[in-house]
């Protein structure tokens, strides 16, 4: 689980949003980059500016899709015609 810590309302919002329609959020940290489900939005209450620590389970990223077959044979020879 990857936690994150803002003070950004639009941001918070954001994750809200993805957590209740199961969607996948992107959140960039510093050089990292964590793609995943939100699992928690929690407030924190005793502090000034307001803060939100989210939580992220991130997920692994896919594998490059191979084609089923290979590309067009025609197009090396097109050349030839002009």
């Amino acid at each position: 689980m990857f936690t994150y810590e803002t003070a950004d309302q639009k941001e918070v919002r954001r994750f809200r949003i993805a957590q209740f329609n199961g969607r996948m959020a992107t959140v960039k940290s510093g050089e990292e980059t964590v793609t995943g489900f939100v699992r928690s939005v929690l407030e924190q209450e005793s502090s000034i500016p307001q803060r939100w620590t989210i939580t992220i389970i991130p997920t692994a990223p896919k594998d490059e899709i191979k084609p089923l077959r290979p590309g067009s044979r025609l197009r090396p020879f097109a050349d030839d015609y002009y």
